[in-house]
């Protein structure tokens, strides 16, 4: 599939496909919308839960805001990571067949290396994630009680450093997610809103507790122009950014050694294309070895001087039965 098939519109038209790209980029907004609702939804839950420890917390690095991820217990961790999961494979599946749900700048990024979008819907696809991060965040705050506690920012002793590169190969993860199970297509791929669902699971289940589990400068930005900008936010710009090009990169490797041939067939309907079982496996592998034994011509040769044994017995009876009745 030629990456000129997603950068202009069929019939020519630059005008059309420009069109249908600002038309893409708002559903776009919506979908950014209802997946942040829902997740950042889901830890002001968890904030409400557990305010007692959260008012304890200094804020004074959080720009005024709060990081649930340096407050939460193991319990409260394990159901932002599942409000925020559950939360995006809603939402992709919802817009699967609209937008592409992407939902993420890095995501975006990667798509527009790889050809599948072409720069103009890139630029307003990022900028539709983050005005819907904004957005989220706002109506967050405005609707529940407390203060926004969706900031995130490095915790658990983690350094810049250590959260840039956490941030990196979570983000790279997500997305090489995305590539695989969307971007590219065989017969999983209507299912890859759920693959990309348990992708950001898993890394939540990592990450969230070091970093905020971000992977999304559109999540991490939305709270922050609402409540405060932390003074580590820029670390969700830069690493997000390197996981996309970490796992365009190796996305790229794949296709460059046809990583179809390594292994082919691995997703055809074709059941004639399945193992042959045990049973076959170990009379193959018992005829081959006495072939190279060479057990099977001696076989042969001594079931034929038996039968020719056997015929002379045969003749011989016969003519000294014939001998006696002369007698």
């Amino acid at each position: 599939m030629p990456p000129q098939r997603f950068l202009r519109n069929p019939d020519g038209s630059l005008l059309a496909s420009v069109k249908q790209d600002i038309g893409a980029a708002v559903l776009e907004f919506c979908g950014t919308f209802i997946f942040l609702l829902l997740g950042l939804g889901g830890i002001q839950a968890t904030a409400i839960s557990k305010e007692a420890a959260l008012s304890a917390i200094s804020a004074t690095d959080s720009g005024g805001g709060v990081s649930i991820n340096r407050a939460a217990s193991i319990d409260q961790l394990m159901y932002i990571s599942a409000s925020m999961s559950l939360s995006l494979l809603i939402a992709v599946w919802l817009f699967y067949r609209v937008t592409g749900g992407v939902f993420n700048p890095a995501v975006s990024t990667a798509l527009l290396l790889i050809g599948a979008i072409g720069p103009i819907r890139w630029a307003l696809y990022c900028v539709a994630q983050l005005v819907g991060g904004i957005a989220a965040a706002a109506v967050i705050q405005a609707l529940l009680p407390g203060p926004l506690a969706s900031n995130t920012t490095p915790g658990g002793r983690t350094n810049n450093a250590q959260a840039i590169f956490i941030e990196m190969f979570i983000t790279a993860a997500l997305v090489l997610a995305v590539l695989m199970l969307a971007a590219e297509k065989h017969h999983s791929t209507p299912f890859a809103p759920i693959g990309i669902g348990l992708t950001l699971f898993a890394c939540h289940l990592f990450a969230v507790v070091f970093t905020g589990a971000s992977m999304n400068t559109a999540r991490s930005f939305g709270p922050a122009v609402v409540s405060g900008f932390p003074k580590s936010h820029w670390i969700y710009w830069v690493g997000p950014f390197l996981g996309s090009l970490l796992a365009t990169f190796f996305y790229a490797v794949l296709k460059h050694i046809k990583y179809w041939d390594i292994n082919p067939g691995q997703d055809t309907h074709d059941s004639t294309q399945s193992p042959p079982g045990p049973i076959h496996v170990f009379r193959s592998v018992t005829s081959r070895n006495r072939n190279n034994l060479g057990m099977g011509s001696d076989i042969t040769v001594a079931n034929t001087g038996m039968s020719d044994m056997q015929e002379k017995l045969t003749s011989l009876g016969q003519a000294t039965i014939s001998e006696l009745n002369a007698v």
